[in-house]
């Protein structure tokens, strides 16, 4: 077996470890903000500035978590 096929491998178990990620955050309300930016389908920067808009985030004794529901209201409140 060459470099080149052990990275191609090493590649495609992380492609799986992600398509993962995103089937478990979008089955659960809660999520951490870098489940929550998954499941937005943007980086976790641009969850940030969402924040600024107004997207609500849960915090309780600094551990923070946002609600499917309040994501979904939020993109679609700010759709055109």
């Amino acid at each position: 077996m060459h470099i080149e096929d052990l990275k191609e491998i090493v590649q495609g178990l992380n492609n799986l470890k992600k398509d993962f990620e995103k089937k478990l955050s979008a089955n659960k309300e809660w999520m951490t903000l870098k489940e929550g930016a998954a499941y937005a389908g943007v980086s976790y920067n641009t969850l940030m500035k969402f924040r600024l808009m107004g997207l609500k985030v849960a915090e309780i004794d600094g551990v923070k978590r946002i609600s499917k529901t309040e994501i979904d209201n939020f993109l679609i409140e700010n759709s055109f």
